[in-house]
């Protein structure tokens, strides 16, 4: 248990801060689950349609702190790559 108020504070902070980590971080894994199961069912429209919203969420995630941005770069990278292949 924090004693000081400021250790409070703090605590309260970082609970908040790691549930909207956590919203971040569903919202990070369902958009790739998505994407990869269109691309694994080979619906090329859809996923071609799909493709700027999981750009921007990845890029999101990154900005906040979540994912590294490497990270969300190669994954990015690796998913279009699938996709022209289609």
């Amino acid at each position: 248990m924090p004693n000081t108020i400021s250790a409070i504070r703090r605590a309260r902070r970082v609970k908040k801060q790691t549930f909207v980590n956590k919203i971040r971080k569903s919202k990070y894994k369902s958009i790739i689950k998505e994407i990869s199961l269109l691309v694994s069912a080979k619906k090329k429209k859809e996923a071609i349609k799909l493709l700027p919203k999981f750009n921007s969420q990845l890029i999101k995630v990154s900005k906040s702190g979540v994912i590294k941005k490497k990270t969300a770069s190669r994954k990015i990278s690796r998913i279009t790559k699938k996709i022209n292949k289609l």
